[in-house]
């Protein structure tokens, strides 16, 4: 078995009058409450979204918060993160690199091992995603060298289909059915997990189950639900998810609200 949190869009310096105050303080009850589980995880997943600015003290933030938690955190970037100060901050790369950030990580758990695929689906510059043909190739090559005795999981900031949110649909992850194609090659893909539609989602794609982490930030009102106060709602507290992959193969999400 193994086990995992699942955690997005944290938005370190997101401003709504405070300085970032309130973005900080969420994401770092998040993580306090990880850390207090009388429990262990095998690991920690923030599906992008980390900076809101991309600014490098928005990274140094988050460089001391994620590095304070006792748990093996994996990440990956998302539209309002910035390349090169990401890779230098939260990874120690170059701050000039420009290229997508895309990394393999094998995490060895109490009860077994897993794979994650650790996709960039930002477009610098812009709000919705795309793989990009060497992204999706690094991909592929990844997927076909990762044993179907494990958990395999495809990660990325875009869900690659609507949700039906109207103010993240539009933002979504484009260029799709190549995507699929990779997939189709290689069946053994436990699941594919993203952020981005600060709203807790369940749905498939390319016959494999798609799960949509909450956002910590803020919540999406969904259209049926009204937008009074707008599509955002910042009131609501925090949520997150745990992913539980039994040694069938078999996927199990469980969401809690973050009091």
């Amino acid at each position: 078995m193994f086990t995992f949190a699942h955690i997005s869009d944290i938005h370190l310096g997101y401003d709504r009058g405070d300085g970032g105050a309130r973005a900080a303080e969420r994401a770092a009850r998040v993580l306090r409450t990880l850390d207090g589980l009388p429990g262990e995880l095998d690991a920690v997943l923030l599906t992008g979204d980390i900076a809101d600015h991309g600014t490098d003290a928005e990274y140094a933030e988050a460089a001391a918060l994620l590095g304070a938690s006792r748990h093996r955190l994996l990440h990956c970037p998302g539209n309002h993160d910035a390349r090169g100060p990401y890779r230098a901050a939260l990874l120690g790369g170059d701050p000039q690199d420009g290229s997508p950030v895309n990394r393999a990580v094998r995490v060895r758990g109490a009860e077994g091992s897993a794979t994650f695929a650790l996709c960039d689906s930002s477009i610098p510059g812009r709000g919705d995603g795309r793989l990009d043909d060497a992204t999706l190739a690094w991909l592929d090559g990844v997927l076909a060298q990762v044993t179907r005795a494990e958990p395999l999981f495809v990660c990325f900031h875009h869900p690659p289909v609507p949700l039906y949110g109207q103010y993240v649909d539009p933002v979504r992850q484009f260029g799709e059915e190549r995507l699929a194609a990779v997939l189709d090659r290689h069946p053994h893909v436990t699941a594919l997990l993203c952020g981005h539609s600060h709203t807790p989602a369940v749905t498939g794609f390319a016959g494999l189950p798609l799960v949509a982490a909450p956002g910590v930030v803020s919540t999406l009102r969904m259209p049926w639900e009204g937008e009074a106060d707008g599509p955002m709602d910042h009131a609501l507290p925090p949520m997150l998810a745990f992913h539980v992959v039994d040694d069938a193969g078999r996927l199990t999400t469980h969401f809690r609200v973050v009091p």
